[in-house]
């Protein structure tokens, strides 16, 4: 278990929280790059780290990402007209280009002498994987953008959901790298199986677990028995601090779950499916639609259809005979497990860990780590070392007399391949 003022260092997001602080450290993924449409499409509300913004695409097809509110008398520039490359304030007609310079006081009379020294806050941004990324922290400490290899792959070889969902980060992130829940929570009771996982991790329920710290954050290994002269390897990857590349079966697409804080009680999720081996087959196609894998959403929105004001749309009678949970989608059977640990920020003084918990315990602690060592002046060193995070999961078997690390440098590490060019935004 955790101290409660631990869990309080871990869980806390808001603005100046040490944990806030550290996490505008790095690059981070703040919408969908669809939601802006084309050059001078409306701005879009964005929230994320405790601080409202918007985003707008430019004339020029640039991405602009501003604090929400005007500097003049903070009306909200989500009302503004995005024109002429700037977004302009409904209220009085301040025009601001997409790094943050005002160009236009258009209701008073020193406007044209004026606009050259007001500015509002702005943000670096890039777009990576169908996501737009956004450095939140320090001008002078901006960090190279990681060699993540599912964000490196063409759009046509991503698929993206996101969603928003109860619950803070931490918790909803620890079921990413448990690997245990999911030869329970996850299995049927009637022989069926999900797909992109693979049997043996659903007839033993007691990985033994070889979690190892790395330069990009934790190789989670889970080790189960598949017959007398084989283990099976279930190997995730925690890339500090949003992402989590989740082991799957081969031969299906890569997944990544990325688990963004809001607030303390909400999160933003990306779910992203990607194939380096080139564009979706038909199969992929009716994985992601099969509303298995990938929840349904509510129209016009963010929110799943399966969700705690529902209770997930929960079938006890399918919970008797066919799944373990009764749940329908994977998402949500996540979500509810995990949305509410008495309460929307769990309180982790009040745990009872055993072996199982290895991983989760490792994460805690290394996010622990970095937030003291800003405390005491030393920046995350995750941020210098971009290259190390070109690394996969794994799903595979070996023999018993081979250990993981020995298979890790042939199985584990992504293919060098050419970054795209960085549109840099705020600079």
């Amino acid at each position: 278990m955790l101290s409660t003022a631990d869990n309080e260092l871990l869980v806390r997001v808001g603005r100046g929280t040490p944990l806030n602080e550290l996490y505008r450290r790095f690059w981070t993924p703040v919408m969908l790059a669809s939601e802006l449409g084309g050059p001078d499409s409306p701005p879009v509300r964005v929230h994320v780290l405790d601080e409202r913004l918007v985003a707008f695409r430019d004339t020029s097809g640039a991405i602009g990402l501003l604090l929400a509110y005007c500097p003049h008398r903070r009306a909200n520039l989500f009302w503004g007209r995005n024109e002429e490359h700037g977004l302009r304030c409904a209220y009085h007609g301040w025009k601001f280009d997409r790094v943050g310079q005002c160009v236009d006081m258009p209701n008073c009379p020193e406007g044209p002498t004026l606009k050259d020294r007001v500015r509002t806050d702005s943000y670096p941004t890039l777009e990576r994987g169908g996501l737009v990324w956004a450095y939140l922290g320090p001008p002078e400490l901006e960090p190279p953008f990681p060699h993540m290899e599912l964000f490196e792959l063409p759009p046509e070889q991503v698929y993206t959901t996101k969603m928003l969902p109860l619950g803070n980060y931490l918790q909803l992130q620890e079921g990413d790298v448990d690997s245990s829940h999911v030869s329970l929570l996850h299995s049927s009771i009637d022989g069926s199986q999900i797909a992109t996982v693979d049997s043996a991790t659903f007839d033993d329920h007691a990985p033994r677990w070889f979690p190892t710290e790395t330069p990009y954050g934790l190789m989670l290994g889970a080790q189960r028995d598949a017959g007398d002269d084989a283990y099976h390897w279930r190997v995730n990857q925690w890339l500090m601090p949003y992402v989590t590349l989740i082991a799957i079966t081969p031969g299906f697409p890569m997944l990544a779950h990325v688990r963004v804080p809001i607030d303390d009680t909400h999160t933003l999720h990306f779910r992203v499916n990607g194939r380096a081996d080139g564009p979706f087959s038909d199969a992929d196609h009716a994985l992601f639609a099969s509303n298995v894998m990938v929840p349904e959403l509510i129209p016009g929105t963010f929110h799943t259809v399966e969700n705690i004001g529902n209770d997930y749309l929960i079938d006890r009678s399918a919970q008797k005979t066919r799944s373990f949970s009764g749940i329908r989608s994977v998402v949500a059977q996540d979500l509810a497990v995990t949305q509410d640990q008495a309460g929307p920020v769990s309180d982790r003084s009040k745990e009872y860990l055993t072996t199982s918990d290895r991983a989760i315990i490792m994460l805690r602690r290394r996010i622990l780590t970095r937030v003291r060592e800003l405390q005491a002046g030393s920046e995350p060193p995750e941020v210098r070392v971009p290259e190390a995070y070109r690394v996969r999961p794994g799903d595979f078997k070996l023999p018993r007399d081979i250990g993981l690390e020995e298979a890790a440098k042939e199985r584990l590490t992504s293919p060098e391949r050419s970054s795209p060019t960085r549109a840099r935004a705020g600079r």
